[in-house]
């Protein structure tokens, strides 16, 4: 699929659309002098492009009781196993990412957890999965850098 062309209209509903998913159509019309009507249209273009997929919910996970993040390595004993093992790790609530990368790890993800004892339980869970030759956890100390937002802004500004 080709790079979808965006006018300045689109660039500024997305650029209001990702500080705010919930603003309502009806602001940013207002603010960008267009109708409302117009914005719904151009939002459901640039949904059905693909280029606007669903929208997005922030949870304070900390608030939740699930302080705890590592970062799991996961080498896998045959790379021909790799659609199984992530098929077993999306099973796993507590695995939030996962991606297939070069280098030392087969399998690169994400984990999310109330504290170590459930973190460990989490880590047995996912080197009991068939196929997984071992892991290597690295734990998060704490999470600097989060935001998502920053990266689209740019990515829509350099259009």
């Amino acid at each position: 699929m080709g790079k979808v062309k965006l006018d300045e209209i689109d660039h500024q509903i997305l650029d209001m659309l990702i500080d705010n998913t919930r603003t309502p159509f009806t602001d940013i019309a207002k603010k960008l002098l267009i109708s409302a009507g117009t914005v719904h249209v151009r939002v459901r273009k640039m949904e059905e492009a693909g280029i606007i997929k669903g929208s997005s919910l922030t949870l304070d996970y900390v608030k939740l009781g699930y302080s705890f993040i590592a970062y799991v390595g996961i080498f896998l004993e045959k790379t021909h196993q790799t659609k199984f093992v992530l098929q077993r790790l999306a099973e796993i609530p507590y695995v939030t990412v996962a991606h297939i990368t070069t280098g030392k790890f087969n399998i690169f993800c994400k984990i999310r957890a109330r504290d170590t004892t459930h973190a460990k339980n989490i880590i047995f869970k996912i080197d009991d999965i068939e196929g997984i030759s071992r892991t290597e956890t690295m734990i998060s100390l704490e999470e600097s850098i989060n935001d998502k937002k920053r990266l689209m802004h740019t990515i829509f500004n350099e259009l």
